[in-house]
């Protein structure tokens, strides 16, 4: 009796063992996946953050299902399609912020995590959504970088701050975009250049050739002992325009110092043996694709929340001299 007994808890132990390792074996071979969503998929920037959140996969352990999404309709399209195929959480850059809600309520009902990188979501009534985990730029401390960097160069070329003078391009209507000029000025500031030598002038559109309009209207303003200027701006396009500007009213090369944010939009202007515009700020759209992809794998495997704000404040000054090289190295030269 006890004999038998014995065999039947053996038997059991026995069966209890072999369904733990069916499932481990079945947990095993259930393969974690994450979106990734984009709005200009074309761009060298996003292709870099595709890049490398792939890598994070290689060396995490699980599959970046990538999907372009340039409109509304194909986000929230994308976003069933990843539930369909077993995601279990995405990243996204939305073509338009303010589809933050409509992203989110998508999501819930789907039971998906959402990561939100580059371009914060706004609420109806246009306030970020802060509960939503967000990467992106540090945009004041940005802005400092490259006033301190703008300062570096007019200290080398031996630039006295009295005949020198600064036009900053800004466009206070976008958070981001005020925080990096506030930035840049506080860094000149910082670095000795008077108050009364840095003209701001408000742009009407974010391209060249609106900063060439607002440069332009800065530039009649400028006292005649001006010799020197910098050029700033929230990103390439409106330091370039603003360079455009200081050549159209006789201004030579090397007596304007213009330093934009991005970088990718400057390559042209890089390969151009001589130009008013310097250089640029570029940011790290490979750490960014790399990190996000990377919590949020956390996020759905351990239940590990991403903080509601990851700053990145890491970027390189790009110039003639090295700018090649340093897009090389992210995957950004072509």
């Amino acid at each position: 009796m006890n004999h038998r007994r014995g065999i039947r808890s053996l038997c059991r132990v026995a069966l209890a063992v072999a369904a733990v390792g069916l499932s481990s074996t079945l947990l095993a071979a259930e393969e974690v996946k994450i979106g990734f969503l984009v709005k200009q998929a074309e761009e060298p920037w996003f292709q870099t953050e595709w890049a490398f959140a792939e890598k994070a996969g290689k060396d995490k352990g699980f599959k970046v299902i990538k999907i372009a999404v340039p409109d509304g309709e194909k986000t929230l399209s994308a976003i069933d399609s990843l539930a369909a195929n077993g995601a279990k959480g995405f990243v996204i850059c939305p073509p338009d912020v303010s589809l933050g809600p409509a992203i989110m309520a998508k999501a819930k009902l789907n039971d998906m995590k959402v990561i939100a990188v580059d371009d914060r979501f706004v609420d109806a009534s246009g306030k970020f959504m802060e509960d939503v985990p967000y990467l992106g730029m540090a945009a004041f401390e940005v802005g400092q970088k490259q006033g301190a960097a703008m300062a570096a160069e007019a200290k080398k070329r031996g630039w006295d701050w009295k005949d020198t003078y600064a036009v900053i391009n800004t466009f206070n209507e976008l958070d981001t975009g005020k925080k990096r000029t506030d930035g840049s000025m506080d860094a000149l500031k910082k670095a000795g250049m008077p108050d009364d030598h840095i003209l701001t002038t408000a742009l009407k559109t974010l391209d060249v050739p609106g900063s060439m309009d607002s440069t332009n209207s800065a530039l009649v303003k400028l006292p005649s002992g001006a010799k020197n200027l910098i050029i700033g701006g929230m990103n390439d396009n409106t330091v370039l325009g603003g360079v455009r500007a200081t050549e159209s009213a006789g201004f030579k090369a090397d007596n304007v110092i213009g330093i934009g944010i991005n970088g990718t939009d400057a390559i042209g202007e890089l390969k151009k043996p001589h130009s008013g515009f310097f250089g640029s700020m570029l940011p790290s759209p490979h750490i960014e694709g790399y990190k996000t992809a990377e919590m949020m794998f956390e996020w759905v495997t351990t239940g590990k929340e991403p903080p509601k704000y990851t700053a990145m404040d890491e970027v390189t000054l790009i110039t003639r001299e090295n700018f090649k090289q340093e897009l090389e190295k992210i995957g950004l030269w072509n």
